[in-house]
């Protein structure tokens, strides 16, 4: 059980037989009566099972014999059984039958329905139940079900019924004849009515025949929780039940605020054997409260409590209030209930203006709003409802802001009459919530007679409601009634319900005048007519009756636990209809009030949770009613939040050290809750045990002792005992422990030590713990040597013990390294000595292996004067909590070596005089917190750091960060500088060269930075009387410090030759110069660009370009902007080699820039060139050509200077006549000339550039290869063919014309091998040589064509075909004949 319940709890429900019912016997009498009263108990729990109730004494020889004889004639009665079966088997057996079948029932909810039936069968069937064919087991949810079996009648008894029990229920019967089944069905009606007297009512509390005595325990409970709206909250506590039957089942309730739960929608129960939970499946405002766990046995139970707390959910709008709750309805009638409700705590931090009310007809999702105004106050009557049909109602708050969420939906409620529900025949649809309502049959019809006892229930400024009695007289039929109404002082009335006359004996008024007076009646009325009117109301004013509370009195808070308050205040003077009262916590400063409940309570006294330990808080109370909140109450003064002190609870974990012949050596646990104080002793008791009976307690002790171990003397050797422990503190003496178990007082003479005792854990962290534990007080037969450390999970079972050391360790302390974050251990220690290893140590309680939040180490620290310290700080301090400082785990009590001091959150050890005497684990516990411990383990090591440490800090030296260095600036100025890390305005520097001290002067320019702590001495140049030694002395309060450099010989011979070359540039950039000399470019176009850049240039400045002392051709234009020059040599080439100069001049000065491009130079030059070139080649690619196969690649620029090698499988290539290289234009290529077999293989080009060159490769073999090959020997074949091919060379005119009678010789040339053959064709048709055409193919080559005499037939179109097996070709000419007188 938590803290908060030790101190001030709440107001548990009170049951009867919470403790067992006295006796008013001695204890030796009492113990022994109820060893008697086991012994029949356990007799009539294994008897045969006869229920009758014996009222008979008899004695315990008497009862045996009985017994005997029953069991030897029921042993006979079924041998002769068994024996007539064998005998008749066949004629025996049959298969089951159903002599009773069950029948079906129809039930109110809550309920509880018991199904019959009786089955005939041999052998006897096996009957099983099942709820819509699923098999039922009873065990799945105890006390639902309850099976029953007794002389083949068996029952099926279902226990408050519900919605889900509306179903089909199978009983099937089965035996090796068969199987037969039967069904009844059971319909669970929606709204109670009376009960039926004939129906079974559900069997409560324990069975009488079980006779045992049980011890019930309830452990793990639940503590304090905090939920909000919306989420899922499971509550669960073990429970452990002695003697453990294991079709025991106990009686498990669950209450909130002392009414007790019944399982919903809401909340589920479940009962797994060991543990009890309760699953808030939706929590919401109305599951706020006290939840108390009840477990029930026969004569005792055991209870345990804890508040639950349900904050609101977050607004939908921002501002809008919280939801209303514990929505009820009240009056319900046939069209006509009253809705209620509770304001909620949260406002959204403006007023309420009212609230709206919805209704949901059941068997829809569909919500109206109920009315068009806002209402403030918390009661509405809701009016136009159907009468059968059934509602939920629900209820928003608004404010400015908006709209609250809606509340949980009230419960069901049916529109009708509740003198009809006697009346009513038909029955109900559970899943829709519609009764089916039928009437009598109607007598002769009677004018009903005057309502009775009109009266008005309820009145405010926004309604009235009455209420009255039906006449006696009214007949059979159904009667409904008109409402009048008339101003008070007149006596004019005014039917209210014109048109519609209502059934209910209530009705609500509205559009009532505000602060006018009214007088009401009633007239009844059915088919035969209108009654007489009632008796008119006394005259009602239409006001609120019921006032706002008044603000409650004085509020006075008082401490109660770590996080927890306890708030009283005086009740609200006068308050009417009070519904309760809500309590605000706010921070003292803050001046923001939360809400410590949502739910009103009506106490006038209430633990607030959820506070900040250590924080002030004030608190003020609002009550409340159905008109609204009250004012708050003044607030309370204010109060800090911490434990209240409280007696400790009881010690536990009792076992025996050593037990000599007259005295017992005892150990106990300390208290888990030790009540806010520390504890100041303990007190022992003893009981004497004699034949298992204890007898009376005796003091062991009378001053109480501190230690956690005691020594019981005066007893007596081989007797019995039994012990209690007792803690106190300054708040009182605690309960006393559980009696321990039963241990036999005799001498101890084993060899082996007892075990250890008093194991505390200590600097618990995610991977690493300390155990300490004191050494046995039985040594055994040699003095203890070692011990052994024993670990294993909480929850693993004894065999998983296993050893943490090998080695036996020597200290009473061990520092455990192997956990696992997140895993609960607990551990045990052995003692050892010559004769082996002892018993072991009780177990500690499971400690969980995390690092806590907010946990500090210990952190050493050395002041400025060099004192060493170890620092401790803790901000869970409580006003009791104080520091321990240890050494090896004891106690420092002595301060000759160690000072502590303790100021507010923060502890300090201080070594007084640090030595090796000072190594060991020092260690500081907090006490009265959560175990904030941490060690600090002083090695030898460490101790030489810090004592190392602690000289630096007492002859303390100003650090630099830098030490002192020289550097050149401008105009070769030297500059002797260094860094101070740390030093304050008010230091000191000392310049000093060579043993003299130097001053600020024309030589030395001294400066010191206070912000940056960089000094520094300025020279304008060095001489050769300069060199030497040049120190800073550096002084800051007692720190100081000081940094040399040595300038001799060549150090100094450099610096100086340096700092006048920059003299000489600083100088000669006083004039035109180069900022840039000169140097060249190579682009990648090959280009090459000589170029320098100048700076200080003027308009009158000039540049002049030399090549080997000869002016040449530059780029002489100057600007000031860019102050680029260049001189662009294209295409360059060995002639370009040589000595290029630049000039730059004005009247200021001039300045020269050479660079040498001859030899190196050059190579280099061109080198960069050839590496753009190869840069720029593209991939080896391959060209099959007539003569062989070509390799060829492209270069962007060639250069007749570039060198390549042609590779052939990584060797250089020798160039013959079949293999040759050659260059066209930027191509470069390799030919092979008929190509062969060997050929094949990797070519590659490597481009020479002076440095590693480039090569491109391409694979001349394969599928590449053979291409190749074939397209040659395609472009062989067809270049022979060309040169071979029949052709005419040339000869023949393309026209002739010629005089008739004249001759005609014409001549060309044919090649072609082989020789051709010749046609000569005139318009397409060949000629044959004759007298007139003279035709003539001499020696293959020539070609004539001879007309002897032209005629004019012979003009025409003529040609000469050759062709030989490569080709054919021809060539036309056209031969014109005229006549000498002009005629063609």
């Amino acid at each position: 059980m938590d803290k908060e319940n030790q101190i001030i709890g709440y107001v548990v429900p009170i049951f009867r037989g919470s403790q067992e019912y006295a006796s008013g016997l001695s204890d030796t009498e009492e113990a022994r009566m109820k060893e008697s009263a086991g012994y029949m108990a356990r007799r009539n729990l294994f008897t045969s099972g006869l229920e009758m109730e014996r009222t008979e004494q008899t004695s315990r020889k008497v009862s045996m014999r009985q017994s005997a004889e029953h069991i030897s004639l029921s042993k006979r009665i079924y041998e002769n059984e068994e024996y007539h079966k064998c005998m008749n088997e066949d004629s025996l057996m049959h298969a089951p039958e159903f002599v009773i079948k069950p029948r079906s029932h129809t039930v109110w909810e809550k309920q509880c329905v018991r199904l019959h039936c009786t089955v005939s069968g041999w052998p006897d069937p096996r009957v099983v139940w099942y709820k819509n064919n699923v098999t039922i087991d009873p065990m799945a949810r105890p006390g639902k079900y309850k099976l029953q079996s007794s002389y083949n009648v068996h029952s099926l008894e279902i226990d408050r019924c519900d919605f889900d029990d509306t179903a089909q229920y199978r009983v099937s019967a089965m035996n090796s004849r068969g199987e037969l089944s039967t069904f009844a069905s059971v319909v669970v009606k929606r709204f109670k009515g009376e009960v039926e007297e004939a129906l079974p009512m559900p069997r409560h509390g324990i069975v009488s025949e079980y006779g045992i005595t049980f011890e019930t325990h309830i452990v793990d409970g639940f503590g304090v929780s905090f939920g909000r709206e919306g989420e899922t909250m499971s509550l669960g506590a073990m429970v452990i039940i002695s003697p453990n039957l294991a079709r025991y089942q106990p009686e498990v309730q669950w209450y909130r605020d002392d009414v007790l739960l019944q399982p919903s929608k809401w909340c589920q129960m479940h009962w797994s054997g060991d543990k009890a939970t309760l699953t808030l499946t939706h929590l919401n405002k109305e599951d706020e409260g006290l939840y108390t766990l009840r477990i029930t046995t026969k004569t005792k139970y055991e209870t345990y409590s804890a508040y639950v707390f349900v904050r609101d959910a977050d607004a939908e709008v921002e501002g809008a209030p919280g939801a209303p709750l514990d929505v009820t309805c009240q009056d319900a009638n046939k069209d006509y209930v009253i809705v209620t409700w509770k304001q909620p705590a949260v406002d959204g931090g403006n007023s309420i203006l009212g609230y709206f009310v919805d209704r949901c007809e059941v068997g829809t999702t569909h919500w109206s709003q109920c009315n068009d105004t806002p209402i403030k106050f918390a009661r509405f009557p809701v009016t136009g409802l159907v009468e059968g049909r059934s509602y939920t109602f629900r209820v928003r708050a608004v404010n400015k802001s908006g709209m609250s969420r809606p509340s949980r939906t009230s419960e069901v409620v049916a529109a009708m009459d509740p003198a009809d529900r006697t009346r009513m025949r038909g029955t109900s649809a559970p899943w829709t919530g519609q009764i089916i309502v039928t009437e009598e049959e109607p007598a002769e019809g009677v004018v009903p007679g005057r309502p009775k006892e009109l009266e008005v229930t309820e009145a405010t400024k926004n309604y009235v409601v009455l209420s009255w009695k039906p006449p006696g007289e009214r007949g059979h039929e159904g009667i409904m009634y008109y409402v009048e109404k008339c101003v008070s002082g007149t006596d004019s009335w005014q039917r209210v319900n014109t048109e519609i006359p209502v059934k209910s004996p209530r009705y609500a008024l509205f559009d009532l005048a505000e602060g006018k007076a009214y007088r009401f009646r009633v007239r009844c009325c059915n088919s035969a007519g209108v009654g007489e009117p009632s008796e008119a109301t006394e005259a009602t004013t239409v006001v609120d009756k019921l006032d706002i509370p008044s603000a409650p009195g004085r509020v006075v808070p008082t401490r109660n636990t770590d996080t927890s308050v306890v708030v009283s205040w005086e009740a609200s003077r006068n308050a009417k209809e009070l519904v309760g009262y809500y309590i605000e916590a706010s921070i003292v400063g803050s001046n923001t009030f939360e809400p410590c409940n949502n739910k009103p309570v009506k106490a006038t006294r209430f633990v607030c949770h959820g506070l900040v330990t250590g924080e002030s808080y004030v608190f003020r109370v609002k009550a409340l009613n159905a008109a609204g909140l009250s004012e708050c109450s003044q607030e309370s003064e204010a109060i800090k939040v911490k434990a209240a002190i409280a007696s400790p609870t009881p010690p536990y974990g009792i076992s025996v050290l050593e037990c000599v012949r007259d005295s017992m050596v005892l150990a106990w646990k300390q208290p888990t809750f030790i009540g806010g104080a520390d504890i100041t002793g303990y007190f022992v008791d003893y009981r004497e045990v004699i034949n298992g009976v204890p007898g009376k307690w005796h003091e062991a002790n009378v001053k109480a002792v501190s230690d956690r171990a005691y020594r019981v003397s005066d007893l007596k050797e081989n007797r019995k005992y039994q012990f209690q422990v007792r803690a106190a503190n300054m708040a009182g003496v605690g309960i006393p422990s559980l009696p321990s178990e039963t241990f036999i007082c005799e001498e101890w003479t084993i060899a082996v030590p007892g075990p250890p005792h008093d194991l505390q854990v200590t600097e618990v962290r995610a991977n690493t713990l300390v155990l300490l534990f004191k050494p046995p007080v039985y040594q055994g037969r040699d003095p203890v040597n070692g011990f052994y450390v024993d670990i294993k999970e909480a929850d693993a079972e004894e065999e998983a013990w296993r050893g943490v050391n090998e080695k036996a360790i020597s200290t009473n302390y061990m520092k455990i390294k192997i956990l696992k974050e997140g895993e609960t251990y607990v551990f045990r220690v052995r003692a050892q000595n010559k004769a082996g290893v002892g018993k072991a140590s009780e177990p500690t309680e499971p400690v969980l292996a995390e690092t806590k939040p907010g946990t500090t180490e210990i952190v050493v620290d050395i002041d400025d004067d060099g004192v060493i310290s170890m620092n401790f700080a803790c901000s869970n301090l409580t006003p009791d909590s104080k520091f321990v400082w240890s050494k090896n785990y004891k106690e420092i009590t002595d301060e000759t070596r160690i000072t502590v001091a303790t100021s507010g959150e923060k502890s300090k050890a201080i070594f007084n005089m640090p030595a090796e005497d000072d190594i060991g684990i020092y260690s500081c516990a907090v006490t009265h917190t959560n175990g904030e411990s941490s060690s600090y383990t002083l090695s030898a090591e460490e101790l030489k750091k810090l004592l190392e440490i602690s000289h630096d800090h007492k002859f303390p030296i100003i650090p630099l960060k830098t030490e002192l260095a020289v550097e050149l600036q401008e105009k070769g100025r030297v500059r002797f500088w260094l860094q101070a890390e740390k030093i304050s305005a008010n230091g000191k520097i000392e310049y000093v060269f060579n043993d003299n001290t130097l001053s600020q002067g024309e030589k030395y320019k001294m400066n010191f930075n206070k912000d940056t702590g960089v000094i520094e001495m300025i020279m304008e140049s060095l001489l050769k009387e300069d060199e030497g030694t040049f120190t800073f002395q550096l002084q800051d309060g007692k720190a100081t410090n000081q940094s040399s450099l040595v300038l001799i010989e060549e150090v100094f011979k450099g610096l100086q030759k340096e700092s006048e070359f920059m003299c000489k540039e600083w100088h000669r950039k006083q004039g035109p110069h180069f900022v840039e000399y000169l140097s060249y470019e190579v682009t990648p176009e090959c280009c090459v660009f000589l170029k320098c850049k100048v700076g200080n240039i003027k308009k009158e400045t000039v540049a002049l370009w030399y090549k080997d002392g000869r002016e040449v051709k530059g780029d002489g234009n100057l600007t000031f902007t860019e102050g680029v020059l260049n001189m662009e040599i294209a295409q360059i080439s060995k002639k370009d080699a040589g000595v290029y100069e630049i000039v730059m001049k004005d009247d200021r000065g001039k300045d020269t820039s050479t660079l040498n491009l001859t030899d190196q130079g050059f190579r280099d030059l061109m080198n960069e060139m050839f590496s753009h070139i190869a840069n720029s080649s593209t991939a080896l690619k391959i060209q099959s050509t007539e003569e062989g196969i070509r390799l060829y690649s492209f270069v962007s620029y060639y250069n007749e200077a570039l060198q390549v090698t042609w590779h052939h499988k990584d060797s250089a290539i020798a160039f013959t006549d079949r293999i040759k290289s050659g260059v066209v234009g930027e191509q470069l290529w390799l030919q092979i000339t008929e190509p062969t077999e060997k050929d094949k293989g990797k070519y590659a080009i490597e481009f020479h550039d002076g440095k590693g060159g480039l090569k491109r490769t391409v694979e001349l073999a394969g599928q590449a290869f053979d291409d190749a090959y074939a397209e040659f020997q395609r472009l062989k074949a067809a270049a022979i063919a060309e040169r071979n091919r029949a052709r005419v060379a040339g000869g023949l005119p393309d026209v002739v014309t010629i005089q008739e009678l004249k001759a005609l010789n014409l001549t060309c040339n044919i090649s072609g091998d082989p020789v051709p053959e010749v046609v000569w064709l005139k318009n397409e048709r060949e000629i044959v040589s004759d007298d007139h055409y003279i035709i003539k193919f001499e020696s293959g080559k020539y070609a004539s064509f001879t007309i002897t005499t032209v005629n004019t037939t012979d003009s025409g179109k003529y040609s000469i075909l050759v062709k030989n097996k490569y080709g054919t070709e021809s060539a036309d000419f056209t031969i014109s004949v005229f006549s000498p007188d002009g005629k063609k």
